[in-house]
């Protein structure tokens, strides 16, 4: 899965947060709501980064209503462990990757992936 680019970053972030499915239109108008004035993109700018996002299988698209309806097909934790999944995929010497990153994690962190070991192993 592909890296997201800033503009697709932020579509994303308001279909994530969103609680039902949205118009290109509702995807600028939160744009617009949460940036700078003027910096909002305008709507033809949303439908390509929309149907971009569809392509590389982030978002998927109601076909039977007009105007169209986008939600996202991964939550953002589906998202995030598939770039860690990516990385690590990557790495030459995947336990000292993993023995890097486990050693930078708080202790809370360390808690919650002991627990999730933990649980992994017993099923």
């Amino acid at each position: 899965m592909a890296g997201l680019g800033e503009l697709e970053r932020s579509v994303m972030e308001q279909l994530w947060i969103s609680d039902e499915s949205l118009t290109a239109n509702e995807v600028r108008d939160r744009l617009a709501a949460s940036s700078e004035p003027g910096r909002a993109p305008a709507t033809t700018t949303v439908l390509t980064v929309l149907s971009r996002l569809e392509r590389k299988g982030f978002v998927t698209r109601t076909r039977e209503s007009r105007p169209h309806h986008y939600s996202a097909l991964l939550s953002r934790a589906d998202h995030t462990a598939e770039l860690m999944h990516e990385v690590l995929s990557s790495s030459s010497d995947r336990d000292a990757a993993l023995a890097r990153f486990v050693g930078t994690v708080s202790a809370g962190e360390a808690s919650t992936l002991r627990k999730l070991l933990d649980d992994l192993i017993r099923t």
